[in-house]
């Protein structure tokens, strides 16, 4: 065992990671961290940071090479232990540094199946894993067989973007060749789905060594291609323990983990209930915390901060000691949140002592809320997502996906 102080490389495109960052530090090592000039102002725990690097652009703005070259010079006075993506769209950037440099961790080949759509449906399938039907966009006459045998309506889905951004919902096999067509060259970057109407569960955990730590499970109330789709309010809440639900999406995401070979750190699943028949269906997965706040919820249920503990599985991974999970409570948690018309939205008037979080995001109102009493929790989501459709929300146009990872 090592317990000296290790070096870390950090790669984020988007303002997240903080408390990541700051465990890592306070665990006595180096932290570097990479992001997009354009996040230069953001409020980084700077004090904690030993050197932070500013790259041109954002994310696909991003040169790859020029990347490389600068790790590789601070590499030539820093010996670089681990490389961390705390983003969907970091994943492949630090896929490539860990193969071009040589250092352990997640390779290109294992990286796909937790950014790549196609990748991760054909794995699961193969794996003997339930997938609602697919087919890649590559060849006219699987598209028509697709067609003609699985019932519509179908999604067609970018294979490599994160959450619901740029899906696109069709009815018939008309409508598909439409979009299809309007695509282009890009159809490669797509594939279509049946769409299968069901409740959409979230499944958020840490892994060491290929051992499941640590896994909740909760429940979208309104799913993220529902807000991408027709704006609105987004709430999702941690289900009832031990559920049947609990224990057969607990038992899939297990298989999922070891089908893809996922090894250690943070993992945030979705699985969908299918109305129809009641079976789990695999439907994505990512090796990162969960985004919209929901790494909050997951605390204010469990106790447990994701990001802090993810960080402290890397550093025992790094430094060789036993890493050991702090107590998992038991309580239940909600998250509801909407984007708001004002830039800093007045919530003084939820008072409730349930409150845990108050979501910090401009134009944003969000609320966290915990309780001992699940039916309490779920009143209150109802109760908040009702004022915030009165008095704060609004809508805007999702943006049109131009360049492709």
């Amino acid at each position: 065992m090592n317990q000296q102080g290790k070096t870390f490389l950090c790669i984020s495109n988007f303002f997240k990671g903080n408390a990541f960052l700051t465990a890592l530090k306070k665990q006595g090592n180096r932290v570097f961290l990479v992001t997009s000039e354009k996040l230069k102002d953001k409020p980084w725990v700077y004090e904690y940071i030993d050197e932070v690097f500013f790259m041109p652009g954002q994310d696909l703005d991003w040169d790859l090479n020029l990347l490389l070259q600068g790790v590789g010079g601070l590499m030539k006075n820093h010996k670089i232990e681990s490389i961390i993506a705390l983003d969907d769209y970091d994943v492949e950037k630090a896929t490539f540094l860990r193969e071009s440099l040589r250092i352990p961790g997640m390779g290109q080949t294992t990286g796909r199946f937790f950014r790549d759509k196609l990748a991760m449906r054909i794995k699961a399938q193969d794996s003997g894993l339930r997938v609602p039907a697919f087919s890649p966009l590559f060849n006219d006459e699987d598209i028509n067989l697709f067609a003609d045998h699985i019932s519509a309506p179908w999604v067609l889905k970018p294979r490599s973007e994160a959450s619901a951004h740029g899906i696109i919902k069709v009815n018939s096999k008309e409508e598909l060749w439409h979009h299809i067509n309007e695509l282009g060259d890009n159809r490669l970057y797509y594939l279509v789905e049946q769409f299968k109407p069901g409740d959409v569960y979230h499944a958020d955990g840490l892994l060491l060594n290929g051992k499941s730590l640590f896994l909740t499970v909760s429940k979208y109330l309104a799913t993220p291609m529902e807000i991408s789709q027709g704006g609105g309010i987004f709430r999702s809440s941690n289900i009832k323990y031990g559920s049947s639900e609990d224990k057969a999406i607990k038992k899939a995401n297990l298989e999922i983990m070891k089908a893809f070979g996922m090894k250690s750190g943070a993992t945030h699943t979705e699985f969908i209930k299918c109305h129809e028949d009641g079976e789990i269906y695999f439907l994505e997965t990512s090796s990162r915390v969960g985004g919209a706040h929901l790494a909050e919820m997951v605390e204010a249920a469990t106790d447990i901060n994701l990001w802090a503990e993810w960080a402290k599985i890397e550093d025992s991974l790094a430094k060789g000691y036993k890493y050991e999970l702090p107590k998992v409570a038991k309580n239940y948690a909600g998250i509801v949140l909407t984007l708001s018309k004002y830039e800093h939205p007045d919530l003084s008037s939820f008072d409730d002592p349930e409150v845990y979080f108050r979501v910090p995001l401009e134009y944003h109102a969000g609320l966290i809320v915990r309780s001992k009493n699940q039916q309490k929790i779920m009143e209150l989501l109802d109760n908040y997502a009702e004022r915030f459709a009165n008095e704060f929300s609004t809508s805007a146009a999702a943006p049109e996906v131009k360049k492709f990872h």
